[in-house]
């Protein structure tokens, strides 16, 4: 059987959701698969201080705004000098995984892999490179990848910029294969103990659990709706969801957890940044309404949820939010998407396999 190596990073969970919808999708088709970790493979410490760099970048207003818009994006020598010391690391990592494996594809979906596949000596494989963000920034796009995968027409100019002959594949974006057959929301409220009737705001922010979220779900609670909260990977946000839950009987608090599509199901509105819940809220036919709390590219990829409709954006102050999402829950949803995001993700890579010949 023909075998695929995908390359993730587990900065957030959304390069994970994406290398396992390309597995998922290239097991249907007959192959074997492997996902590893880009930060992984960088090593303990090197990862880890990735990951705390980001972190941090993140926590300061406006820093991360400037990396990414100032170096990212145009390719300036600072961001081209932290990419060639990542690469250094990971090209002898990725060369050993694929002479052991001998992969007929490779998929990155993480930014810092791209490069380093690229550079590994006497290629006899194809590489895909796949993109969720609405603009890909210039690490995302080098020379030698056979195929770039993106979810908007605005992502395929984005490619575009920095290679103008590269070759693109539009795909809708892939779900997670439980939003494809999620639960009815009568049988999740029921599990869920929220009433029939009930008004219910599902609040999450990724992985990291990013903003106010505690004091948000406390203030949506209080204000009429049932909510429920996801903390992510965020244990003291779990904590004090927790905490405030036991004096809010509307509060339903939760860590990281795989019933997402049930708490899906079971919401009226859901409350998130931008990033791949709002492909999931859109299959489920569930209102969005966006906190603006990643900076970068996450501005980039708010606004085009916003064009895409059936979405609002809020601040992440606890009283904005309130008011928004309200508001939002007087709005009319949009209908499901999630037959129509299966056909057309499996039929589009499968396409995308044909063109570099390997469907």
């Amino acid at each position: 059987m023909p075998h695929a190596l995908l390359v993730s990073g587990s900065l957030g969970q959304g390069h994970d959701v994406m290398a396992q919808a390309c597995a998922d999708t290239l097991r249907e088709r007959g192959w074997t698969t492997r996902t590893v970790d880009a930060m992984a493979l960088l090593g303990q410490r090197s990862g880890a201080a990735g990951e705390a760099v980001f972190r941090r970048l993140l926590d300061l207003p406006g820093v991360y705004d400037a990396f990414h818009f100032s170096a990212l994006r145009p390719g300036a020598r600072l961001a081209l000098l932290a990419d060639a010391a990542a690469r250094a690391r990971l090209v002898p990592a990725l060369r050993e995984l694929i002479a052991a494996q001998r992969p007929q594809l490779v998929v990155s979906v993480f930014a810092t892999a791209t490069s380093a596949v690229n550079r590994l000596p006497h290629r006899d494989f194809r590489h895909f490179v796949f993109c969720t963000d609405v603009t890909p920034h210039r690490l995302w796009v080098q020379e030698d990848t056979d195929l770039f995968l993106v979810t908007s027409e605005v992502a395929a100019c984005a490619v575009r910029r920095y290679r103008p002959d590269a070759d693109i594949a539009v795909l809708p974006a892939p779900l997670r294969q439980s939003f494809y057959r999620p639960p009815d929301r009568a049988g999740a409220r029921a599990e869920l103990g929220v009433p029939p009737q009930a008004q219910c705001v599902l609040l999450m922010s990724g992985s990291w659990g990013l903003g106010p979220i505690a004091r948000t779900a406390a203030s949506l609670a209080a204000a009429g709706p049932y909510v429920l909260a996801v903390a992510g990977r965020n244990q003291e946000l779990e904590r004090r969801l927790r905490a405030a839950a036991r004096s809010r009987p509307r509060l339903h608090p939760f860590g990281y957890t795989d019933r997402v599509p049930a708490l899906m199901a079971a919401s009226d509105l859901v409350v998130t940044s931008s990033g791949d819940t709002c492909s999931e809220a859109r299959a489920l036919g569930r209102r969005l309404l966006l906190l603006d709390v990643v900076q970068g590219h996450g501005r980039d990829n708010l606004q085009h949820e916003l064009e895409l409709g059936h979405a609002d954006v809020a601040t992440a102050r606890p009283a904005e939010v309130v008011r928004n999402a309200l508001a939002a829950l007087g709005r009319p949803q949009p209908q499901p998407s999630a037959g129509a995001s299966a056909d057309g993700w499996r039929k589009g890579f499968g396409a995308a396999l044909e063109r570099v010949g390997l469907g």
